[in-house]
């Protein structure tokens, strides 16, 4: 009688599992539940394997730079300069920075920005700070827009549009500069190595400015953290040294002022990277007050003396960026040896920085690239797949970062594992339909 009523209790029991994962499958339902289920799953994995501990020691050295392969032996991924080229000069930049000589007024705050948040949206400051920057000039699309083309999220029909862009942590700036040369028609410059007094006379100049950075905010999980952010600068008060900004993932975000040292403090982590949107009929005023920067091999050379140079003043965090950034204007003026060493410092320096979230950037690989660029044309391939592990399965709760496994699978290919690397590109594309470099790479080798 004892083992009928267990029985009895077993099957109940198990009836009512069954039960709760078809109702939680339910369309409705698990659009409602899954992103609760998502960051409680991420909580746990967190809890269990903090990120924060992941360390990636590479395994393996780069005496002289290696020149970029061939495509008859491995696949060249798109063009190192890709995120950081814009329209041709129409005259020829200066050799040092000539900005405008007339002294700029004490404050500004340009007229026409349209507030656009990431609210309601997963991973959204890409979309939403790109289309502040169109709708500046008069585009008139929305965040929705951007996003159906640089993060348009897995195909799966029982997902809307929302919960499918979610597994995508980031967008990188050659996908934003992408989408305004394809999708609309208005210009853009990308650039590194930016510096305040740039940033000011573009805006007096009546040029927003739309920059990357790093910022520390409580994520989703609810630790505080060390996450990429994009900020539109919009004006700025030289009687409060600071810029006028709107940023879309704060609540209120609209006409915020940043200080210039924190300003400074986060943008460092990205180089000192910024993007400039404007109509194809300015282009000469953008390149008259960009000055050498018009170049992007000056920019990229400027960006490579600051990070030189911070490397030896600062300390802690900050030096780790600094090396880090070394080894990404290395690697955008395509010496992919040296810039490995540089990187390879920079982790050196990462394995020392305290172990918890405020000092290890532990997102970095999610935002920036450089080092599979530096490690895989080095022929260092083993430490290209081994960053690539230690970001997929040890700083993230899903392995979903395209870029990464593109590289991993780039690095698989130059080891003779093509199932592997075919299956690493597959996945890439799953992840993002519109991931040009993943889609060229199976178009290349017959497996898509």
């Amino acid at each position: 009688m004892m083992s009928k009523r267990i029985l009895s209790i077993f099957a109940a029991i198990l009836l009512g599992v069954v039960a709760l994962v078809v109702i939680y499958n339910l369309p409705p339902v698990n659009q409602r539940l899954a992103w609760r289920v998502d960051n409680l799953r991420t909580q746990v994995r967190y809890a269990l394997n903090p990120p924060d501990e992941a360390i990636f020691v590479p395994q393996e050295s780069t005496p002289v730079p290696a020149a970029p392969a061939t495509e008859t032996t491995i696949p060249t991924p798109p063009a190192a300069t890709a995120t950081l080229t814009g329209p041709t000069p129409t005259q020829k930049p200066s050799p040092t920075p000539t900005l405008t000589a007339t002294p700029l007024p004490e404050k500004m705050a340009l007229d026409g920005v349209v507030y656009v948040d990431q609210h309601n949206r997963w991973n959204y400051c890409g979309p939403a700070n790109l289309t502040m920057a169109l709708n500046f000039w008069g585009w008139e699309g929305d965040r929705d827009d951007v996003a159906a083309v640089v993060k348009p999220g897995i195909e799966d029909p029982n997902l809307d549009f929302i919960q499918r862009g979610k597994l995508d942590k980031n967008v990188m700036p050659y996908e934003m500069l992408d989408f305004v040369r394809d999708y609309t028609d208005y210009n853009i410059v990308v650039r590194s190595g930016g510096d305040l007094d740039l940033v000011k006379n573009l805006v007096a100049n009546g040029f927003p400015v739309l920059i990357e950075k790093g910022y520390y905010e409580a994520d989703y999980t609810g630790k505080i953290a060390w996450l990429g952010h994009y900020l539109f600068v919009t004006g700025y008060d030289e009687t409060q040294n600071a810029f006028i900004v709107q940023d879309a993932y704060l609540k209120p975000g609209q006409d915020m002022l940043s200080d210039y040292e924190s300003f400074t403090e986060g943008w460092r982590s990205f180089n000192y990277l910024f993007m400039v949107i404007y109509p194809p009929e300015r282009e000469a005023d953008v390149f008259n007050i960009l000055g050498p920067w018009a170049d992007p091999s000056w920019a990229d050379q400027h960006a490579l003396e600051t990070a030189a140079a911070e490397t030896e003043q600062l300390t802690g965090i900050d030096k780790f960026f600094a090396w880090f950034n070394q080894g990404t204007s290395l690697v955008n003026l395509q010496r992919y040896g040296e810039a490995a060493g540089a990187y390879d410092q920079a982790f050196q320096l990462y394995s020392q920085l305290g172990s918890d979230d405020t000092q290890r950037p532990y997102r970095i690989m999610w935002y920036q690239t450089g080092p599979y660029w530096a490690y895989f044309y080095s022929g260092r391939y083993q430490d290209t797949i081994n960053l690539a592990d230690t970001t997929l399965y040890e700083t993230i709760s899903e392995p979903t970062l395209e870029e990464s496994l593109y590289w991993r699978g780039q690095a698989y290919l130059a080891l003779g594992q093509t199932e592997n690397a075919l299956a690493d590109f597959r996945e890439s594309v799953r992840l993002n339909p519109n991931f040009t470099p993943g889609i060229q790479m199976l178009i290349q080798l017959g497996g898509n």
